[in-house]
C-alpha cells in the first residue's frame, strides 16, 4: 500500500507530497518524496505518525457519565469516585468486558490513537473468584483489540493489598487480587492470549502501585518480564503520598528511585505530585511519566510539574486512562492549559524552535513509543505502519507546519481524524472505523444490559 501526503511530519521535519509505503508484514517499507508520476492507493492533505495511547482501563468507558453528580456525604474526591467505580465493576461478565474494550479501542483509532498499552487489572469474578480460565479476562481485552485491529501492548496488574498496611482486599477490589503465583499464571495467559494477535502485539507487567504491592512483591514483578515494560500508579492523590509517607518515611517517587533501579523500561503513571527535587530525578532516569490530563483533570488529581520535568530532559507521553472522553487533540490541550492556568502564562511548554503543538505531539509520540516498547511514532522505514491523516479544514488555524497541529490540538478534535491505519491495518477511513456499526451496536446492547443492573 502507498499513501501520498500532501504535507507529512517526517523524523526530519516537515515535507510536502511524500510516498509512504506500507509492506505486507505491517511495517513502513520506504519513504520517499513523490516523483510526480508514482502510483498510490490514498491521498491525504496532512499524514502525522499516530501516538501510543500509553495508558487505559478500557472497561470504564461504560461508567462516563455515570459519576457527575454530588453524594450525600459532601466533598467529592477520587476516593469517593472510586468507590462507586468498584459497584460498577462488580456488574460485568466476560462478555460486557470485552464488548465495552472494543467500543473505547474502536473510539481510539478514531481520534487518532495507533496503539494502547491496557493497563488490566480485571482479572477474576466478583468476589474475586478466579475463573475456569485463569486468564479468562486477558483473553477477552485480546479478543477486543483483534476486532478493533488496534496494536495492543497487554499489561497485566499485580495487586495484592488494600493499603500500605497491607490489609486484604475486600469489595471490589477482590476481582484484581493475586499472589505471585496466580498472577505468573495469568501472565502465561496473557502471552497466550497475545498469540492471536499480530507481530506488533507486546506485553508487560504493571505493579498497581505502592499501596497494592509490597516491597518483595515488587521486585518480583519486576524480574517475570525481564525487558519488557514497567507500568504503575504513582503519588496521584495527596492522601496516596501521605499514606507510604508515613508507612515509609518518604514521599512515593522519592521511595522508588531510592529502592529500584528505575529505567526506561518504566512507565509511572500520573506523578502528579512531586517536589522540584523528585521531578528532576524522575527525569534523570529516562523513565517515562504518563499522563492522563482529562480523566486527572475530571477526577481532581491535580497538575504535573510539566514544564520543570521538560526543562530536565524528561520523557512523557499521554493516556486516556479513564476513558470518559477519548481524544489526542483534548488529551495534548488539556496538558498545555493546565499548565498555564497554574502559571497564569501562555504558550507554557513550546520551545524556541517548535510551536506548542509541535512540542507536545512529537513529545507524546517518543513517551508513548516508549512506554509501550513498540518501534513506532515516526514515519519512517522499519517502523510500524502506525499513521494518521488529518483534515486542516475540520478546524481553524494555519494550515502549515507547525500550524497545522496546533491547529488541530487547540481548535479542532476527533473530527479532523480522517484515516488511520494501525501496523498497516486501514481501520478507520473516511473518520469512521471499519466496523463501527457492529462494535458500537454490541456496546449499546451491554450497556443496556447493565443499566438494568444498576
Amino acid at each position: 500500500m502507498r499513501i501520498l501526503g500532501r504535507t507529512a511530519l517526517l523524523p526530519n521535519g516537515w515535507e510536502r507530497d511524500v510516498l509512504v509505503s506500507i509492506g505486507p508484514d505491517g511495517r513502513i517499507a520506504d519513504v520517499q518524496p513523490n516523483s510526480g508520476s508514482a502510483a498510490y492507493d490514498h491521498s491525504c492533505p496532512v499524514l502525522l505518525p499516530a501516538p501510543g495511547n500509553l495508558h487505559s482501563h478500557a472497561f470504564q468507558r461504560a461508567l462516563a457519565g455515570l459519576t457527575e453528580t454530588r453524594s450525600p456525604a459532601g466533598r467529592d474526591s477520587f476516593w469517593t469516585w472510586r468507590e462507586l467505580m468498584y459497584r460498577f465493576l462488580d456488574l460485568l461478565s466476560p462478555d460486557d468486558i470485552e464488548a465495552i474494550a472494543a467500543f473505547a479501542f474502536m473510539e481510539m483509532l478514531e481520534a487518532g490513537f495507533g496503539s494502547v498499552a491496557e493497563f488490566h487489572y480485571l482479572h477474576h469474578a466478583p468476589g474475586g473468584t478466579p475463573y475456569e480460565t485463569t486468564a479468562e479476562l486477558s483473553h477477552r481485552i485480546t479478543s477486543a483489540a483483534s476486532e478493533a485491529g488496534i496494536g495492543l501492548t497487554l499489561l497485566p496488574v499485580y495487586y495484592r493489598y488494600g493499603g500500605m498496611d497491607r490489609r486484604p482486599l475486600a469489595g471490589g477490589q477482590l476481582r484484581f487480587g493475586n499472589d505471585l503465583d496466580r498472577f505468573s499464571r495469568i501472565l502465561e495467559g496473557a502471552k497466550e492470549a497475545l498469540r492471536a494477535l499480530g507481530a506488533d502485539a507486546g506485553i508487560g507487567v504493571a505493579p498497581h502501585s505502592l499501596r497494592a504491592a509490597g516491597t518483595d512483591d515488587l521486585a518480583n514483578v519486576e524480574r517475570l518480564l525481564p525487558n519488557a515494560p514497567i507500568h504503575m500508579h504513582i503519588a496521584e492523590q495527596e492522601r496516596e503520598v501521605d499514606e507510604v509517607r508515613q508507612s515509609t518515611g518518604c514521599r512515593p517517587v522519592e521511595w522508588l528511585l531510592g529502592n529500584f533501579a528505575v529505567d526506561g523500561r518504566w512507565c509511572l503513571i500520573h506523578a502528579t505530585h512531586m517536589t522540584p527535587q523528585e521531578t528532576e530525578g524522575l527525569a534523570r532516569t529516562g523513565a517515562v511519566a504518563g499522563l492522563c490530563p482529562v480523566t486527572e483533570a475530571n477526577l481532581g488529581d491535580g497538575i504535573f510539574d510539566g514544564v520543570r520535568f521538560l526543562q530536565a530532559g524528561g520523557n512523557l507521553g499521554i493516556g486516556s486512562d479513564s476513558n470518559i472522553r477519548i481524544s489526542v487533540a483534548e488529551e495534548l490541550r488539556q496538558l498545555e492549559y493546565s499548565q498555564r492556568l497554574r502559571d497564569r502564562a501562555r504558550a507554557v511548554l513550546a520551545d524556541p524552535d517548535q510551536s506548542t503543538g509541535r512540542r507536545l505531539f512529537e513529545t507524546a509520540l517518543r513517551g508513548g513509543a516508549q512506554a509501550l516498547r513498540r518501534q513506532s511514532g515516526a514515519l519512517s522505514a522499519g517502523a510500524w505502519a502506525d499513521i494518521i491523516a488529518i483534515d486542516p479544514s475540520r478546524f481553524a488555524g494555519s494550515g502549515k507546519d507547525d500550524g497545522i497541529l496546533d491547529g488541530w490540538i487547540f481548535t479542532g478534535g476527533n473530527e479532523a481524524v480522517t484515516n488511520v491505519w494501525s501496523a498497516g491495518r486501514h481501520v478507520v477511513r473516511n473518520g469512521r472505523h471499519i466496523h463501527r456499526e457492529r462494535i458500537a451496536r454490541r456496546y449499546s446492547g451491554t450497556l443496556s444490559g447493565i443499566m438494568a443492573r444498576i
